[in-house]
């Protein structure tokens, strides 16, 4: 009797972004097996990051898997010529996403490497503070899987002395006032950022001093890239 073999895993979403900014970097053509490019993101995608090593396939993410997803991304990309092969709903779905927005879909591609580098799990949105995930955000970009451990009265405690004073719970970087902007929607609404993201102090006794309070946009500017401190975004932003 042959022994049943491993169901195939579905690509997850994390490793379709990765695919896909290969495919981006090869100036949206598919790659060969035999490329060192697809050796390397096989090596990475083999790695417990996502996927648990039971119940794999001895072919999972295997360099001849890695190169026929390149292909099935490639030719979806507008313009393609040829037939394209069969590919998944979601692989369109990520194509589309690094046509609209290269640069930022490229930045969280390599957000994702250099969590897997560090031996952490990947992320890949940002449903939530990225600061405060070390994790997978993954399966990706649109639930969160886990998170570092944070306390969830920090927030509280942080903007209840702004309330009680009667002053404005605004961004400390542009003054943005959600109250202002969205009336009783928007009233005590503010994002609390760590002044050290907590993918970098790993766990640390968090004061309230640590905190700043940041509206969405400037949140997303400081950890775009490379991040900055408040303080240098709010001088970026003086000088603009």
């Amino acid at each position: 009797m042959i022994p049943d073999q491993p169901a195939q895993i579905p690509w997850a979403r994390d490793e379709l972004i990765l695919a896909c900014d290969l495919v981006r970097d090869n100036g949206w053509k598919e790659l060969r097996a035999g490329d060192h490019r697809v050796a390397e993101l096989s090596g990475l995608l083999r790695r417990p990051w996502l996927h648990p090593l039971e119940g794999r396939q001895p072919e999972f993410r295997s360099v001849n898997s890695v190169a026929r997803k390149t292909t099935d991304l490639a030719t979806r990309v507008p313009g393609y010529r040829g037939s394209p092969t069969k590919g998944g709903r979601l692989d369109l779905v990520v194509l589309k996403e690094f046509i609209d927005d290269p640069d930022g879909m490229r930045a969280i591609a390599s957000r994702i490497k250099e969590l897997v580098a560090r031996g952490e799990t990947a992320l890949a949105d940002g449903g939530d503070e990225v600061e405060d995930v070390g994790a997978r955000e993954g399966r990706l970009l649109r639930s969160v899987i886990t998170r570092r451990e944070r306390d969830p009265k920090l927030r509280e405690r942080k903007i209840r002395p702004v309330l009680r004073a009667g002053a404005l719970v605004a961004c400390e970087v542009c003054a943005f006032d959600f109250n202002r902007t969205y009336g009783a929607r928007g009233h005590g609404y503010i994002e609390v950022h760590h002044r050290l993201p907590l993918y970098a102090s790993g766990a640390v006794d968090t004061r309230l001093t640590d905190l700043v309070l940041l509206c969405a946009n400037c949140h997303r500017m400081i950890h775009r890239g490379a991040w900055i401190t408040p303080e240098e975004l709010r001088t970026l932003l003086a000088d603009r």
